[in-house]
């Protein structure tokens, strides 16, 4: 493809700001800036300029252009995955069964099933072969829209495999196709050989595998598992500051199987992003809407392990910016598909079309500091952008549920194959 693109006659060209906010919030969530019957014009990777057919410029002197016919189809800015686990080794199906026969997420935990189950099958894969499962996934979240991802360690739990996942991260971003954020989540769970000892786990996190993950510049944030048989909220303060003094910007794993304070630690220790939030309660709304954390939703996880679901209304009627990601792991949520997660948004959670769209783009795109670069139709922004099927409108997306309408993802204005 050429370096200078034009799509026109585009049928709605959704999530257009000539000045894009860095997140919306409350009962803004609901407003969508759209042009019917645009044209789109790309340069060099970057959105150039946009407008109305009615307005339509005279750009021939343009040598190199390509130019695609855009009718009865919409373009809308990528998804921004802000949450996802895609460095895995396996796959923990076998769990699905057991679910599906009645037992807990946290009863097959303590038969060594979890995440442990994890830890173990990626302790005993090569760093090769576990870029090689990875790539497939980081090719398929592409494929269904998402333009920028961030991806957790976790499933090591030791020195050397947490460093062989973040470096399999660095790879997939060194790839230089979508942007993407590393997070070290070392404190995840409790390891076996620590499971009488979690003092010295912590303790091993802190004063080595953080220092060797700062010397090899291999992660942006440092996440957390705050909740009950993991991570106590005192646990989470120590681990998170003890990465700021890295440079790693806190995330935290919070309110997922019970309260346990995850969003008041995160909070305190200037967390970007709080993740999960099935037990957020009233004072955990009022503590969020003081900050500048952003609340992100996981829809997949709360439907695949049937917990209940996050109060995402509430906090958008209580005035808050939600974000919506996929949570992409092999135990709680087996897909990255941003798409069903908005049909999940609108149909469980009451969200309109509008609202699931702005969390997956802006809010999203705050949640991992990309806001710059991604989120919206703005000039000067990377042309990451997906060109729909022949549909009538963007409503259609979450309310078709499972059906793919994308016809074309467009990857710094290039065609992904």
């Amino acid at each position: 493809m050429a370096s200078k693109l034009l799509i026109k006659n585009i049928k709605t060209l959704v999530q257009v700001r000539d000045e894009a906010p860095i997140k919306i919030c409350g009962k803004d969530m609901a407003i969508l800036p759209c042009i019917d019957n645009a044209w789109l014009a790309i340069e060099n990777g970057l959105i150039a300029d946009y407008g109305s057919m009615d307005d339509f410029p005279g750009i021939t002197d343009w040598k190199g252009l390509e130019v695609i016919d855009a009718a009865d189809r919409i373009i809308l800015p990528c998804y921004v995955d802000s949450h996802t686990h895609i460095v895995y080794a396996g796959n923990r199906e076998g769990e699905f069964v057991d679910r599906i026969n009645g037992l807990s997420y946290e009863e097959i935990a303590k038969r060594g099933g979890g995440i442990l189950n994890s830890a173990q099958l990626l302790r005993n894969t090569s760093e090769e072969d576990l870029f090689q499962q990875s790539l497939i996934r980081f090719n398929e979240i592409i494929a269904s829209g998402t333009g920028a991802v961030e991806i957790k360690s976790g499933y090591g739990l030791n020195l050397e495999s947490e460093l062989k996942m973040l470096r399999v991260i660095k790879r997939l971003k060194d790839l230089d196709i979508i942007p993407v954020k590393a997070t070290f989540l070392g404190a995840h769970a409790i390891p076996p050989e620590f499971k009488e000892n979690k003092e010295d786990y912590i303790q091993l996190i802190i004063n080595e595998i953080l220092p060797a993950i700062a010397k090899e510049k291999l992660a942006d944030y440092i996440d957390v598992f705050c909740e009950q048989g993991y991570f106590t909220a005192e646990e989470t303060e120590r681990v998170l500051m003890a990465g700021k003094k890295h440079g790693l910007v806190g995330k935290v794993h919070a309110e997922q199987l019970s309260h346990s304070n995850g969003i008041k630690i995160a909070i305190k220790c200037g967390a970007i992003s709080v993740d999960h939030l099935e037990y957020c309660n009233d004072s955990d709304i009022e503590e969020l809407l003081k900050s500048k954390t952003m609340p992100t939703v996981l829809p997949g996880a709360a439907f695949f392990l049937g917990l209940p679901l996050p109060p995402a209304r509430k906090m958008i009627d209580a005035g808050l910016p939600v974000a919506f990601a996929s949570d992409y792991n092999p135990g709680s949520s087996p897909s990255g598909n941003i798409n069903f997660m908005m049909s999940l948004g609108c149909i469980q959670y009451k969200l309109t079309p509008e609202e699931v769209i702005n969390a997956c783009t802006i809010n999203s795109a705050y949640a991992m500091d990309v806001s710059n670069k991604l989120g919206s139709i703005t000039r000067g922004k990377l042309a990451n952008i997906i060109l729909t099927k022949k549909i009538n409108s963007y409503g259609f997306i979450p309310y078709s549920f499972s059906n793919n309408h994308i016809e074309s993802v467009i990857i710094k204005g290039i065609l992904v194959e």
